[in-house]
């Protein structure tokens, strides 16, 4: 074999020990990288302040539920911020967002952060804070219980389409879609709404300590801006994060503590994998070396987007 046989034999040998080592590298720097991003859910087990938002509609969540269960457990998390925008949902779901957040109430201290809307469940649920901070135009209030269903006779009657039905009881399947309801289903639906809105209000006057007839008084189902709800004493303090870093140093949270958001596992982003490589660069200062441009291919134009952007999107957020 000739010597620039050998030569290139040993540029490629080199080669290939530089790739191999190069591969290695990245492999451990991607195994790190995504267990900062998820295998300790984000920097769970560094002691920090936990973060959870609650948005759309209140349901019976049980993820959520088990979420909130894990933060009261978790010695590392030092406090919890709830940002909540919502117009409300059911009853129950509130209810039990509601306990699961008193639950961590009594371990760590809690931060109601209104958003946008915080109206009737999700007023409920900002009241399980040790705290409301609110923004000045927020909303919120819309303390009662509401009860809906559809009428259809009159269409049906249109249509010439009739329902016969036998029952038990006069209440059985009450009230109904096909037909006007009876007093006694009526006097029946009311008596539920307003045992249900009795609760509501007793909640208020305890987390809000105010008298029962100053909460019934709020609770007429209407909505306040944040202004109007801090002169009713249905929120704290205005303002927004700096106002809650303020709250918890009082609370002896450290204001360099770092905020990580709680999010739901099974909603994670399709971009898993170019977060990771994204986390990865910046972690091993090769972002810098290589620039954004060349980062493009990597990772998709989505996690460049430059200045505002207000766009609307189809599908989870």
């Amino acid at each position: 074999m000739d010597q620039l046989a050998i030569a290139d034999r040993r540029r490629l040998r080199r080669k290939l020990s530089f790739w191999r080592v190069f591969a290695l590298i990245v492999i451990v720097g991607l195994g790190f990288t995504l267990y900062r991003l998820g295998g300790d859910g984000g920097g769970r087990a560094a002691p920090h302040v936990a973060h959870v938002k609650i948005s759309g509609m209140i349901q019976d969540d049980t993820e959520l539920l088990e979420r909130l269960d894990q933060i009261a457990e978790n010695d590392s998390v030092k406090a919890l911020v709830v940002s909540i925008s919502s117009p409300g949902g059911t009853t129950y779901g509130g209810e039990q967002i509601f306990k699961a957040i008193r639950n961590v109430a009594e371990k760590k201290p809690v931060v109601s952060d209104i958003r946008t809307l915080a109206a009737s469940a999700g007023y409920m649920i900002a009241a399980a804070g040790d705290t409301i901070v609110a923004g000045e135009s927020s909303i919120t209030g819309s303390i009662g219980v509401i009860f809906q269903y559809p009428q259809v006779a009159e269409m049906m009657d249109k249509l010439g389409v009739s329902l016969e039905e036998i029952k038990s009881s006069p209440l059985k399947a009450e009230p109904s879609p096909f037909h006007p309801p009876s007093e006694e289903a009526r006097a029946m639906i009311q008596s539920m709404i307003m045992d249900s809105y009795d609760w509501f209000v007793d909640l208020v006057a305890e987390r809000r300590k105010l008298p029962r007839e100053e909460a019934l008084r709020l609770a007429n189902g209407a909505i306040f801006t944040g202004r109007q709800a801090l002169e009713a004493k249905l929120v704290d303090t205005l303002g927004g994060d700096d106002e809650i870093r303020a709250y918890l140093d009082g609370k002896g949270i450290r204001e360099d503590l770092p905020m990580v958001e709680w999010k739901d596992k099974d909603n994670g982003s399709s971009f898993w994998f170019a977060s990771a490589m994204v986390e990865f660069f910046r972690l091993t200062g090769l972002s810098e070396m290589l620039g954004s441009t060349s980062l493009r291919p990597w990772v998709g134009e989505k996690l460049f987007l430059d200045g505002l952007v207000s766009v609307w999107q189809v599908g989870d957020k």
